[in-house]
C-alpha cells in the first residue's frame, strides 16, 4: 500500500513528516520505575497531542553498505537514533514547533526533523 505524504485533514492539505529521536539513554536509563511510569505517560499524551505514529528502536540491529554487513548501528550516544514518529504538519516550522514539547529534550536528546517527500508514479 502506497502511503501518501500528504494527509487532508479539515479540508487542508498536510504534510507528512519523520521525527528521528536521538539521545537522552543515558538520563533516561537513571528513571525510577515511578519517574520511568512519568516520563511515558508523558510521551503518551504528547504523541496523541500532535497526532504521531511511531516506536522506540532497539539497540542492536545490522548496517549494510553494498554486500558488506557488519553489526551496528555504532555512534555516539548523542547520535543514536532512539525512535521514529511520523505526523501530519502543516510545513515544516508547524512540524519544528511541535517537536519542542518532545520529553527527551527532559533527558538531554534531540529531535531531527525531515519532510517526506512523495514518489513519483
Amino acid at each position: 500500500m502506497k502511503r501518501l505524504s500528504r494527509l487532508k485533514r479539515k479540508n487542508v492539505i498536510m504534510k507528512q513528516f519523520l521525527y528521528l529521536i536521538r539521545g537522552g539513554d543515558h538520563e533516561f536509563n537513571k528513571l525510577s520505575p515511578e519517574e520511568f511510569q512519568a516520563h511515558m505517560e508523558k510521551w503518551g499524551a504528547w504523541m496523541s497531542d500532535i497526532k504521531a505514529e511511531g516506536f522506540p528502536l532497539e539497540a542492536e540491529g545490522k548496517v549494510v553498505t553494498g554486500s558488506v554487513i557488519t553489526d551496528g548501528p555504532f555512534a555516539e550516544g548523542t547520535e543514536v537514533v532512539g525512535g521514529y514518529l511520523l505526523l501530519p504538519a502543516n510545513d515544516l516550522a508547524h512540524a519544528t514547533e511541535m517537536a519542542k514539547g518532545c520529553p527527551v529534550h527532559e533527558m538531554g536528546g534531540t529531535v531531527e526533523i525531515r519532510p517526506i517527500s512523495s514518489m513519483p508514479g
